[in-house]
């Protein structure tokens, strides 16, 4: 079963790419539109220093904005699963705020914080937040009633309640949303660095627009991929240590399919 998870997308993309090769050559589209496979490959195995030196501050940037979501994200999900006040209050103004888009609030932020790693932590933080938000109030308010009666007439704290009942129930929640967010942090930071930025992904992109490079911005995207593929990965490896259980609930629906 594992080698057939990683196997299924990996032939579709082979087959994505050679149906791009295919159309690059059948059409004639010319290079400065659409470039071979092959001369993307050849840039990232030119530039692959470069690239890699790159993608650095572009995963750090990833990293901060996605911790500091988990850190404001999953107490403030507590908080609006727990208080109707606070869901009254908080809830409707946070979904507001993913109305306003995020490239208009990047030249802001490199305004006030300058042109440091802060502003593209921000933007990240600011794309990635939303979905842990969402998915730990759907998690919480999903914990059963019963087994919050049972703990109470146990005479179990609050905090042993929560670690014991709420949590454990609402992780799966939270980690659908983690996974998400981990994604969009990778978004959060390259915007950032389109708005203000002299490294990173996001800068070797905007670069490579504007000399019309189109093989490297294409490597520049297979590299970001790559970024959000593996920490999604890693995200998914840690949902599958912590909450084993619904790991092997996936296994037994796909045996059962």
């Amino acid at each position: 079963m594992g080698d057939a998870a990683w196997l299924r997308p990996a032939l579709l993309l082979v087959i994505i790419v050679a149906l791009w090769a295919l159309a690059v050559q059948i059409f004639n589209i010319p290079a400065y539109l659409i470039p071979r496979p092959l001369d993307v490959a050849e840039a990232m195995v030119d530039q692959w220093q470069t690239l890699l030196a790159e993608a650095v501050p572009t995963t750090l940037a990833t990293l901060g904005g996605f911790a500091l979501s988990v850190a404001v994200g999953i107490p403030l999900a507590m908080l609006i699963a727990g208080s109707r006040t606070v869901e009254s209050y908080v809830y409707p103004l946070l979904v507001f705020s993913q109305s306003v888009p995020k490239v208009a609030i990047a030249p802001l932020l490199v305004v006030w914080f300058g042109f440091g790693m802060l502003p593209k932590v921000l933007t990240a933080f600011l794309l990635g937040v939303f979905p842990i938000v969402v998915s730990g109030v759907q998690g919480f308010k999903s914990v059963d009633p019963e087994m919050r009666d049972l703990v109470r007439s146990m005479r179990a704290d609050w905090l042993q309640s929560f670690a014991y009942v709420n949590l454990p129930q609402a992780l799966p929640s939270i980690f659908s949303g983690l996974k998400v967010s981990v994604t969009l942090a990778v978004v959060g930071a390259v915007v950032g660095e389109f708005v203000g930025a002299n490294s990173g992904i996001g800068f070797v992109l905007q670069r490579s627009i504007g000399n019309f490079e189109l093989p490297t911005m294409f490597a520049a995207l297979v590299i970001l991929a790559l970024i959000g593929v593996i920490l999604f990965w890693l995200i998914e490896l840690v949902e599958r240590i912590v909450v084993p259980w619904q790991a092997s609930r996936r296994v037994d629906v796909a045996a059962t399919a």
